[in-house]
């Protein structure tokens, strides 16, 4: 464990920024016996398997810390994502799917979009705890952020002052939690993500959601962009509209003015 406040991380982020869900730190386990204490497993505390999107609406809407391993799962395209479905062919299985729910309508092109995407190796991690950023219980693999698309804005904004770069990320609309949980931590570069079919069914992600996902290892750095980035001229979220000009009316009104003497 860092010596990293990450209560005082997520405050200066969650407030200068407003967000209405918390930030979600993202660990992946080779071993269930290493989650945190009081960590909610959707079988044992729910009686029910569930999505990973919904682990996350779970972590970053009620707070909880939730602890998932295969047998807490129901989806499978991400169980096969992440490494949970011991498939033989796990790009094979994905695209064979897309091509039955007419996600595609050629194998071929199937796989060269699976062959995207980012996938963990079948059985490299056995579990996967999700909690708010604030509670500070481990030092995050990565880190899931819900926004609105100006205060992703600002992120990205932050991100580009701090690396010198600008933000990439890959839209497939499905899967997408591959994209903000998985990407981030494989690549170690920020990512921004638009919440797929899964995340809107299923986890009650809003229509004016996408998710900023980074490396745990950079929230520092962050915080530290969200708070120069554009400072010289005050941006910031929500963003100022600006005032100083003088606006036009329809000509009627330009002429009642005019006859009353006011204008």
């Amino acid at each position: 464990m860092t010596d990293v406040n990450f209560r005082e991380i997520n405050d200066f982020i969650s407030n200068g920024l407003r967000l209405k869900t918390f930030p979600v730190a993202v660990k992946f386990l080779k071993d269930e016996s290493d989650f945190p204490e009081k960590t909610r497993q959707p079988l044992l505390a729910l009686q029910k398997r569930i999505t990973i999107c919904q682990a996350v609406t779970m972590a970053r809407v009620y707070g909880w810390t939730v602890g998932l391993t295969k047998e807490d799962l129901i989806c499978v395209p991400a169980m096969i994502a992440f490494g949970f479905s011991g498939s033989d062919d796990p790009q094979g299985s994905l695209a064979s799917l897309f091509c039955e729910v007419n996600f595609h309508d050629d194998e071929k092109r199937a796989r060269e979009e699976v062959a995207s995407m980012n996938l963990l190796d079948n059985d490299k991690w056995k579990a996967i705890v999700l909690a708010p950023l604030a509670k500070g219980l481990y030092e995050p693999d990565s880190v899931a952020i819900y926004g609105n698309p100006a205060q992703v804005m600002r992120m990205i904004q932050a991100w580009a002052f701090r690396k010198g770069e600008r933000l990439f990320g890959t839209f497939g609309g499905k899967v997408e939690c591959s994209e903000y949980l998985i990407a981030p931590f494989t690549s170690q570069v920020a990512r921004v993500a638009i919440p797929g079919m899964g995340d809107r069914v299923f986890s009650m992600t809003q229509d004016d959601e996408m998710v900023f996902g980074l490396p745990g290892k950079e929230l520092q750095e962050l915080a530290h962009g969200l708070r120069e980035a554009g400072n010289k001229i005050g941006a910031r979220y929500p963003v100022t509209f600006y005032q100083n000009f003088q606006p036009e009316f329809p000509k009627p009104y330009k002429v009642l003015g005019e006859e009353l003497g006011i204008l």
